[in-house]
């Protein structure tokens, strides 16, 4: 029988608001779910009345669905070797968070960058400046980096440079600095969690602290370990498989945590996969 604990969602849009987004992902299952804060590819932003954070904050608890976990936008780079892009970045993280102090204590989960040929070094030291002068005071939103694959040129390929960058960060974040694990993205970086679940969370707890991990996106992958490449696959039909997934939901070091779907889905496949997940626990 499913935990009644279980803090397990999917990504929804909140195109109509946060708490039409909440009422869906009651319906579909889910107690937690995860959504942009703008546009995915671009700049553009919803008036904040539109995102109906007073509604959701209202109903939420009626609801049963919390935390929101907020994405932040593909296109932000915190290592771009570029003046303007970084510019973008950072300006976009600062509107994102003082918007968020309307639905405070909620996540903000971002890439942490590519550094573009600069060196992992350089990138790591773009991204930890970002965290210590663009995030405003006070801010009561955890800021969550993410697990990255190690495509191309990314940042947070590694433990180590997860742990890097909150070094280098300091005290200086006037937020609470967090990592939000995925499970293809660290699959595809090399660490095994199918043979060796235990062995990878004994990895991270030595380098960056079990304390840190806040959230974990919880994708299949196309792609055999090591590969590298990010291409998130439908639970079950990947290289983890469902057998391993459910043993990430049933850790003792997880199971506290709200895990998001973001598998290639439409909303009806994410209510399968969540009756799915919990049928197994």
């Amino acid at each position: 029988m499913s935990s009644p604990s279980l803090r397990l969602g999917c990504h929804l849009s909140s195109a109509d608001g946060c708490f039409l987004a909440a009422v869906q992902a009651n319906a579909i299952g889910a107690n937690t779910f995860q959504t942009f804060t703008r546009n995915p590819r671009g700049g553009a932003v919803k008036p904040i009345e539109e995102m109906e954070f007073d509604e959701y904050l209202v109903g939420a608890a009626d609801l049963d669905v919390s935390p929101i976990l907020f994405h932040a936008p593909y296109t932000l780079n915190f290592a771009a070797a570029r003046p303007e892009v970084l510019r973008f970045a950072r300006e976009t993280l600062r509107d994102d968070l003082l918007r968020l102090e309307r639905c405070p204590g909620q996540l903000y989960n971002f890439h942490p960058g590519s550094h573009v040929g600069q060196g992992p070094e350089r990138g790591i030291e773009l991204i930890a400046e970002t965290l210590r002068t663009c995030v405003p005071v006070p801010c009561s939103t955890t800021i969550l980096l993410e697990t990255m694959s190690g495509k191309g040129s990314e940042v947070g390929r590694t433990f180590e440079e997860l742990r890097a960058i909150i070094d280098a960060v300091g005290d200086a974040c006037p937020a609470p600095l967090g990592v939000c694990l995925d499970t293809c993205h660290i699959w595809d970086a090399g660490y095994d969690i199918v043979n060796d679940l235990d062995g990878v969370l004994e990895e991270f707890d030595r380098v960056v602290g079990l304390d840190r991990l806040k959230a974990v996106h919880l994708n299949d992958s196309m792609n055999p370990l090591g590969a590298h490449k990010d291409r998130h696959a439908k639970i079950g039909e990947g290289h983890i498989g469902l057998d391993a997934l459910v043993h990430v939901l049933k850790h003792p070091a997880l199971s506290s945590l709200p895990f998001e779907l973001e598998t290639p889905n439409e909303v009806d496949g994410y209510q399968r996969e969540i009756a799915l997940l919990r049928s197994r626990l």
